[in-house]
């Protein structure tokens, strides 16, 4: 893991970090993909993991040439698609079990490109909201993801400073986020497979 010293707070991304919801998202993503028109290759859909809905689509939808496409009527469609999924939704055990122990003990804040309204319900269905001090998500903040700002407000609600925090995630972009933020980073893929 890491030879941080002890950290005074825990930060976690949600989607694959906490919870095995990638899959689920995918699946999502090829219905309303294929309904509109849009080719979005399963490679570039995790490469882009923590990227919010709507900037993808935006990207798609000017690589491809598709100015009618609405990246925010797109989102609530894939949202729905994704929620009407949500019985195939577990934790990722080998993380969960980290925010377990440390529940109570040390500040811990949950720190998504995903939206409230995804994020909260995910952590409600995996019964662990109320285990977090504070969750940001990408309506909180300007930059996303690999910016280090969503980081660094889970550190500010959570009033620790960023180098005494230790967040997890299991993508690239999350990755360069929190070393951004300045701190201690753990990919959570050296310890999990999923």
């Amino acid at each position: 893991m890491s030879d941080a010293p002890s950290p005074q707070a825990l930060i976690f991304d949600c989607d694959g970090t906490l919870a095995h919801t990638m899959p689920v998202h995918w699946e999502a993503w090829k219905e309303v993909t294929a309904r509109h028109g849009l080719e979005f290759p399963e490679e570039r859909f995790y490469a882009l993991g923590g990227v919010p809905t709507r900037d993808i689509v935006r990207m798609l939808a000017q690589e491809q040439n598709r100015p009618e496409i609405n990246p925010i009527h797109f989102a609530h469609e894939k949202e729905e698609a994704y929620f009407r999924r949500f019985e195939h939704i577990g934790p990722v055990e080998e993380v969960v079990s980290i925010a377990r122990k440390h529940r109570g003990r040390i500040p811990m804040a949950v720190a998504s490109g995903g939206s409230r309204h995804a994020i909260t319900r995910v952590l409600r269905h995996l019964s662990i909201l109320d285990w977090f001090g504070a969750v940001v998500t990408n309506e909180d903040v300007v930059n996303q993801k690999p910016a280090p700002d969503i980081f660094l407000e889970a550190a500010r609600r959570l009033g620790v400073p960023p180098h005494r925090c230790r967040a997890y995630e299991d993508t690239d972009l999350g990755m360069q986020s929190i070393r951004a933020a300045g701190m201690d980073a753990v990919d959570i893929r050296h310890f999990t497979r999923g």
